[in-house]
Formats: structure tokens, C-alpha cells, sequence
């Protein structure tokens, strides 16, 4: 932490500076920009002195913003655990959400569907028994059917009473049906929106992840390095070439954008003896996963041959 305010430091130090700086470069912009006449000279000497200043505050405005991107990073990686479960649990807090408005969703969609359906069917119902008592009327009149035609024509003002009945009730249904269709705009937009955030959090989670796999992809470079400095030295003192670590190039990540080739190797080999280097207890000796298919494969041959062997004999 003490490199990190450090850093913040000479940030505070650099912006002040600029601050400074872009104070002198006020006066002058002034006078530049005025209309009152200037001799060349004198305009020429202003404008070197204003071009000198504002590469200075450039210049430091610029490098204080590399320094809030350095501590920014450095400060991400000291409380990467407490940041990313932050992160995580503030991801399937919106999950949760999101699949609680799915479920109000489904729910909305699947009354909207019922109404909807019940609408169409009391009004084709209604539409239907004022046909038939209509038909029925016809039909009595056409057979002289007195009684037949009274109870038709009953049955018809029934009917007519009951489908004028039925659309306002369908007027009601429309209404309701209205107001679902809003309600699931708004849960709608409701589920967009959490996916937005959740989107949202999960980016930055992965920003953070990235800052941390490079440094550890830094570190295991240097791993790797060292053990390549070492086998540099070797190949050295045995006066073998090294023709093929010479075509390593590995780049660094993070806050620097530079590479490390042969050379890296070459340097570290200097600082190795062959006293070094015949340390094998310093040397760790990877342990190679045992294969049992392999390991039964093996013994499966070696006893196939045994056997051929044996029948050789006899």
C-alpha cells in the first residue's frame, strides 16, 4: 500500500503542477487571443513561451492520468477477492431478479391468453343463440307454428338481451386486456433492464479478471524465465547452441506492453556456475501423473510376450 500512495503522490504532485501551469497559460491565451496589435517579435516570443507551457501541462496532465490508471489497477488487484465476490454476488442478485419477472411475466401472459380466449368465446356463444333463436323463429313462422314462434320470439329477445349483455362484458374483458398488455411492457422493460445490469457487472467482473490472470501470466513468465536462464547457463558451459530457445518471445502483460525474448535468458545465464547448476536439490523435478491404462497396456504386452516366447520354446 505504501508504493500505491506513493504513486497517489505523484499523481496529486503532477496535477498540481498542471494546475499551476494552465494558470500562467490563461494570461496568455488572453493576450493572444486579443485584438490589440502585438509586435512579431514580442507575438513571436509569446507564442514559444505559451507552446512551452502547454507541452508542459500536457505533459503532465497526461502522466498523472497514467499514474490513476496504474493505481487504479494496483488497487483492483489488493482487494481483487472482496471486488469480484462483490461482483458475483451482485450478478445473481439481478439473476434472482430477472427470474422472478420471468416467472410475473408468465403469469401475465398466461392470464392475458385466458382472457382473451374466454372473450372470443362468450361472444361467438351470445352471436350463436341469437342465430338460432332467430332461425328457430323463421322456421315456425314458415310451418305455422304458433306456439313454436312465440317461444322462438322469446327465446330471440333473450338471446338479444344476452349478447348486448355479453359486449359489455367483452368491453370490460378489452379493458383488462389493455391493462395486461401494459403490465407486461413494464415487466418487459423491468427484464431488460437486468439483463442490462447484470450484463453491466459482469463486464467489469471480467475487466478485474483479466487484470488479475495478467499478473499471474506475468508471473508464471518470470517461472519460466528462470528456469530458462538456467538452461541457457547450461547449454553455455557444455557449448551447445541454443538454437531453439532463442525463438522464445513471450509478451508481458498488464501495465507494461514490451516482451521477453533470448536475451532475457542470456542475461539471467550470467549469474549461474556450473556449481549453480549441479544443485539438483534446488532443481524441482516435476512428478509425472501416472497412466494406469498405460501402465496395464504395458503389462498386458509384456505378458503377450511372455507367452509367445513360451510357445517358441515348446
Amino acid at each position: 500500500m505504501n508504493e500505491i500512495q506513493e504513486l497517489k503522490d505523484r499523481r496529486d504532485q503532477l496535477l498540481s503542477e498542471a494546475e499551476r501551469l494552465h494558470a500562467e497559460l490563461l494570461p496568455l491565451e488572453a493576450l493572444l487571443e486579443s485584438e490589440e496589435p502585438i509586435e512579431p517579435d514580442r507575438k513571436r516570443e509569446l507564442w514559444d513561451k505559451y507552446n512551452e507551457l502547454k507541452r508542459n501541462f500536457d505533459s503532465r496532465n497526461n502522466n498523472a492520468d497514467l499514474l490513476d490508471r496504474k493505481i487504479s489497477r494496483r488497487e483492483n488487484l489488493a482487494n481483487c477477492d472482496s471486488l469480484m465476490a462483490g461482483y458475483i454476488e451482485a450478478m445473481d442478485n439481478w439473476t434472482a431478479d430477472e427470474q422472478e419477472l420471468n416467472e410475473k411475466r408468465q403469469s401475465l401472459s398466461t392470464r392475458l391468453a385466458q382472457i382473451q380466449q374466454q372473450a372470443v368465446e362468450d361472444m361467438a356463444k351470445a352471436r350463436q343463440a341469437e342465430t338460432d333463436a332467430a332461425t328457430a323463429y323463421a322456421q315456425a313462422v314458415a310451418w305455422g307454428d304458433t306456439e313454436g314462434e312465440e317461444t322462438a320470439n322469446a327465446d330471440a329477445q333473450k338471446a338479444a338481451k344476452n349478447l348486448t349483455a355479453a359486449a359489455e362484458h367483452n368491453r370490460r374483458q378489452t379493458l383488462m386486456m389493455t391493462a395486461l398488455e401494459q403490465e407486461l411492457v413494464t415487466v418487459d422493460k423491468y427484464i431488460a433492464e437486468a439483463q442490462e445490469k447484470h450484463k453491466g457487472i459482469e463486464r467489469t467482473a471480467l475487466w478485474l479478471s483479466q487484470t488479475v490472470l495478467e499478473e499471474q501470466w506475468n508471473e508464471a513468465a518470470k517461472a519460466l524465465f528462470e528456469v530458462g536462464g538456467k538452461l541457457w547457463a547450461n547449454y553455455s558451459l557444455l557449448g551447445l547452441d541454443q538454437v531453439g530457445l532463442m525463438k522464445l518471445a513471450v509478451p508481458e502483460e498488464g501495465e507494461n506492453f514490451g516482451k521477453w525474448t533470448w536475451h532475457e535468458l542470456s542475461d539471467r545465464s550470467r549469474q549461474y556456475t556450473a556449481r549453480d547448476l549441479v544443485q539438483l536439490k534446488s532443481l524441482s523435478i516435476p512428478q509425472q501423473p501416472v497412466d494406469v491404462s498405460n501402465l496395464k497396456q504395458r503389462k498386458d504386452e509384456r505378458n503377450e510376450q511372455a507367452a509367445t516366447e513360451q510357445r517358441e520354446l515348446v
